[in-house]
């Protein structure tokens, strides 16, 4: 999960933020720690040279250094920060080769569900994408909010329950790449981490076809069954008996779920009630 190893284009463009942005802040940054050791050895007592001016109030060039360089740290800063997040922004095209695939996915306590209705399958806690495909996100979340990372793709997003956000990213380069919630949501937080398995275009057709043909199926209620808190350390897959379903969820035609429950009788009585949220 290396911010600084991209596979992606969305990626590639944080990393070159967050590069520039250190650089940057390195302009002002080292100056000021070099200044401090040099004015500090400068006026030792032992330094004959160094001038005592206890009555010294204002000098215009000192001025002009002091609040010029942070100015235009400041300017070119905001400037990187401007321009990259509408180059960034999640809803943005990310165009690729072949057809765009689209997932859905639904943050659960503690797993994450990731539906392609278009492939009527769906998974748990993994997720395989064809590379150089265009990747269109759909994200909720099943009861408190929650994060969607996958840091060598790109762009950090929000899941909220009775919400839809989207999120563009496109992987280049075939591999075995790491997700993760990044937004504590429970006991089972640190568990919910997810693979994402990038195939080539040709083996990503034949992975949905393996993947159709299991017997468990996916619908409301075994979803409901899914709702239920707890980790999931297989990698169960289903066949999509409803291709609505993401959009029940969404749109709380299926209830949420209760959210993480206090685990300590202190913490029941300090909230006063069972619902953390």
């Amino acid at each position: 999960m290396n911010l600084l190893d991209p596979q992606g284009p969305v990626a590639a463009g944080n990393s070159t933020i967050l590069i520039d942005s250190v650089f940057i802040m390195l302009v002002i940054v080292v100056p000021t720690i070099i200044a401090i050791l040099g004015f500090a050895f400068w006026f030792r007592a032992s330094n004959p040279k160094a001038r005592y001016q206890p009555h010294f109030v204002y000098s215009g060039r000192v001025e002009m250094v002091v609040w010029s360089i942070p100015a235009l740290t400041v300017i070119l800063l905001g400037g990187v920060a401007w321009i990259g997040s509408h180059q960034l922004d999640p809803a943005a095209p990310v165009p690729g080769t072949g057809s765009p695939v689209r997932i859905q996915a639904v943050s659960l306590d503690w797993k994450w569900l990731f539906i392609y209705p278009d492939q009527r399958i769906a998974t748990i806690n993994t997720l395989t994408v064809p590379a150089g495909a265009e990747l269109n996100f759909q994200l909720t979340s099943s009861s408190v909010m929650n994060t969607f990372f996958i840091p060598q793709l790109g762009s950090m997003i929000y899941t909220m329950n009775g919400m839809v956000t989207k999120l563009n990213l496109r992987a280049d380069t075939e591999g075995k790449l790491q997700g993760l919630s990044a937004h504590f949501s429970g006991d089972g937080f640190p568990d919910m981490m997810f693979d994402v398995n990038v195939v080539s275009p040709l083996a990503f057709p034949e992975w949905v076809a393996t993947t159709a043909k299991t017997d468990a199926v996916l619908n409301a209620d075994s979803y409901k069954t899914l709702m239920q808190q707890g980790i999931e350390k297989g990698r169960p897959v289903y066949r999509l008996d409803d291709p609505r379903l993401f959009d029940l969820i969404a749109s709380q035609h299926i209830p949420p779920g209760p959210g993480p429950e206090l685990a300590s009788e202190a913490g029941r009585s300090h909230s006063g009630g069972h619902d953390a949220r």
